[in-house]
């Protein structure tokens, strides 16, 4: 294994930029390259800002790495997850994994057919991590998560499920050893021409109930959540940092102050570096578990459809 790693980043938007600045910033890696077959310029002026090369040829790309983060709209996260696994680059993809179940099966298969390092981007287990929440030794009962945003042109090709409360989602299966047994949603068609609003009820075997409402046709951001557990409850305003804990368990109040939680998207590629040095045995989120929280996504884009 070289001793820094090459970076590659598919997708020069948004979470391109992002995601160039972390190899850019990690100890043990540095920014080489970024594709975009549709946007050459931007891809070099984001590679030639961190001392890497901008490419819109995928092949050239993949000889210039070792890592792969796919960056790109999440509806091509399997193409570029694939093409990067083929060429024996470990892969880290933002969420969702993918926008279907086949995709994302054969993304997972490919990985460990070729024993490469696969991860994706639920950053937001960092943060949990922080407070504590999986470290309490009992099982919530119920959960409530609010994640609201205004209008964006990000992420447009995907719903509000698959763009904002899949994180939710995820934070609620890592949290209960329950399955999801019955989905009930409704939702709000808007500026994008798919759901841009979305209410869903999960109940679990085990007797938990998650609620979940995300949004992106808000008019401010809102981010909160509420755990309910046998001993008491944990309410939590992420943006406002307010915190009110009544379970007993040392959950960490200043959980916004430690460096995962100040920078979850470092924490979570430095996790995938370390995977792939085999400083670790697994990345923050693997892609396993990845698709468990696509398949919630899409069962709760079904309840949507089912329930017009």
């Amino acid at each position: 294994m070289a001793e820094i790693l090459r970076g590659g980043v598919i997708g020069a938007g948004v979470f391109g930029g992002y995601h160039s600045r972390q190899y850019a910033n990690q100890p043990s890696a540095r920014l080489a390259a970024v594709y975009d077959p549709h946007h050459l310029a931007r891809a070099q002026e984001i590679a030639q800002s961190h001392g890497g090369q901008g490419f819109d040829d995928l092949e050239a790309f993949l000889a210039a790495v070792d890592v792969v983060t796919v960056a790109s709209p999440g509806s091509h996260h399997a193409q570029g997850a694939l093409a990067a696994l083929a060429a024996g680059k470990p892969v880290y993809v933002e969420k969702p994994l993918a926008v279907s179940l086949e995709d994302a099966d054969r993304i997972i298969s490919e990985a460990a057919r070729r024993k490469l390092v696969l991860a994706c981007g639920h950053q937001e287990r960092v943060v949990f991590q922080a407070i504590g929440l999986f470290d309490v030794p009992e099982q919530p009962l119920r959960l409530e998560a609010v994640r609201h945003g205004p209008p964006s042109e990000r992420s447009l090709d995907v719903s509000v499920v698959l763009d904002l409360m899949v994180h939710d989602l995820d934070l609620a299966l890592a949290l209960s050893a329950g399955q999801p047994l019955a989905v009930e949603a409704t939702g709000v068609r808007d500026f994008s021409g798919g759901w841009d609003q979305a209410r869903a009820e999960v109940n679990f075997d085990n007797g938990f109930l998650a609620v979940f409402d995300a949004s992106r046709m808000a008019p401010a951001r809102k981010r909160t959540m509420k755990v309910v557990y046998p001993s008491g409850e944990l309410e939590i305003d992420f943006l406002t940092r307010e915190f009110r804990n009544t379970t007993g368990f040392p959950l960490n109040p200043d959980f916004a102050d430690t460096p995962g939680a100040k920078d979850p998207l470092g924490a979570s590629v430095a996790g995938f570096l370390a995977a792939v040095r085999g400083e670790s045995p697994r990345p923050v989120v693997t892609g396993e578990e990845a698709a468990r929280a696509l398949d919630l996504a899409l069962a709760v884009e079904q309840a949507l459809e089912d329930a017009g």
